[in-house]
């Protein structure tokens, strides 16, 4: 969410901002609606001292007989109460339209983030890895042999739809041991504090991380209220909802292995093949929680979390830096990680790394105390917050099987994942785990 007073005080560089992701002269509506809202604030005030004087003079009208004057004072701190209420209704009702105007708008990008209208103006920064020369055509995930058992599309719709899966076997083994390998790794070479976190969740926690109000048709809400989270990143961040940190204790980094539900509104007939885009899936998510001086720092941190992975597997990728007009709503600054997928011979996103900056901070009201060399208590600040695929499992599984394809019909696995799997470093054409 964004800060009025900025907007007051620049409305010039606010919308010169939000022209970089093609929204223009926004300010104007804002601040009428905003100066409405304070002029009624002001109006009641004043109608509250018309009143309280008035009230005052009741009792010496009273006093000196003067009845006329009484009932003319009295009739007056009645229409002056009315006039309070009704203008305070009218300014808490525009108080709740800005802050919901407020909440749809988009974060202001990074000046460095490059301009651009869709993924078409990405700049990409750095690539890892050599796409392995087959002798062969590759071909998709779910069309190699040893895959082929235990990825069963047709059971899974006939229990849910399109757009889910059952893994059996191998293939759920391997899957498994893809999300161990990423938390063990986050936790032991990276830092990160492992969470465990609900898949349920009240409304105010999809407000603080941006998915509400705007996106609702996105996510999954149950019929008592809760919501289904899209990502762990919901329940890793609104940890600290509310609260107020001290800036010794920043920062913090927290990593989680989640189902995550997608309604995937808007992608009908995108992806509709395999498992590259589900309504259930899981995730390794990272979230930090760090003072807005560092999260820069932070979020090259994070990234390089996430390409680790990647490097530790043995699968190509590429890092992107999105430009303004691909950029997710809450994001300052993003680097998408797009991994080497040779049955479609070409790279695809199996991570994204944003910093939020206050964006997320201020809906959520999580608040740091800085630490200040001076006397006196140090003014209370936003926190910044960082959210990062570390990475999407099932997208993982999907480059560690294309990429490991044999002519055969069998799938070579990493050796980071062996330990995982029993010693066992293959799937069969058969689809036996060896």
């Amino acid at each position: 969410m964004h800060d009025i007073r900025a907007i007051r005080e620049n409305p010039a560089a606010f919308d010169a901002a939000l022209s970089r992701r093609g929204m223009a002269g926004v300010s104007s509506e804002i601040l009428a609606l905003d100066a409405d809202r304070r002029a009624k604030i002001a109006a009641a005030e004043t109608a509250q001292a018309d009143q309280n004087r008035a009230s005052k003079e009741v009792g010496a009208a009273k006093a000196r007989g003067d009845d006329a004057e009484f009932e003319r004072l009295r009739a007056l701190v009645a229409e002056k109460k009315a006039e309070m209420a009704r203008l305070n209704a009218e300014a808490a009702a525009q108080d709740e339209a800005l802050r919901d105007m407020l909440m749809r708008i988009d974060n202001l990008p990074l000046d460095e983030v490059p301009f651009g209208k869709s993924e078409d103006d990405n700049v990409e920064v750095r690539r890892w890895g050599t796409p392995r020369d087959f002798d062969f055509a590759p071909v998709e995930h779910f069309d190699i042999p040893g895959v082929k058992p235990g990825m069963d599309f047709e059971t899974a719709a006939k229990l849910s739809g399109s757009r889910f899966v059952v893994l059996k076997g191998a293939v759920t083994r391997v899957h498994r041991a893809l999300a161990q390998f990423m938390i063990d790794t986050h936790v032991d070479a990276h830092g990160l504090t492992e969470m465990w976190t609900p898949v349920l969740v009240k409304e105010e926690a999809m407000y603080g991380t941006n998915q509400l109000p705007k996106f609702a048709e996105d996510s999954y809400q149950t019929t008592n209220g809760w919501w289904l989270i899209p990502t762990s990143e919901v329940t890793l961040t609104n940890t600290v909802a509310g609260d107020v940190l001290d800036e010794a204790a920043l920062p913090l980094r927290m990593t989680a292995h989640s189902q995550c539900f997608r309604s995937e509104a808007g992608s009908a007939g995108k992806d509709t093949s395999g498992m590259l885009r589900q309504h259930q899936f899981e995730k390794v998510e990272m979230v930090t929680i760090c003072t807005p001086e560092t999260a820069l720092a932070e979020h090259d941190r994070m990234t390089r979390c996430a390409e680790a992975i990647l490097e530790k597997l043995g699968l190509p990728y590429r890092t992107i830096v999105l430009c303004t007009g691909d950029m997710g709503f809450g994001s300052q600054k993003t680097h998408d990680l797009e991994v080497w997928l040779p049955g479609q011979n070409k790279y695809r996103e199996i991570s994204s790394c944003s910093t939020c900056g206050q964006f997320q901070a201020r809906r959520m009201n999580a608040r740091y105390r800085p630490v200040k060399a001076e006397a006196g208590a140090a003014k209370l600040d936003f926190v910044a917050t960082l959210n990062g695929s570390g990475l999407a499992v099932g997208r993982c599984l999907i480059a560690v099987l294309e990429n490991g394809q044999q002519s055969d019909g069998s799938v070579d696995l990493p050796a980071v994942l062996h330990p995982y799997l029993g010693g066992r470093t293959k799937i069969l054409a058969s689809g036996d785990l060896v």
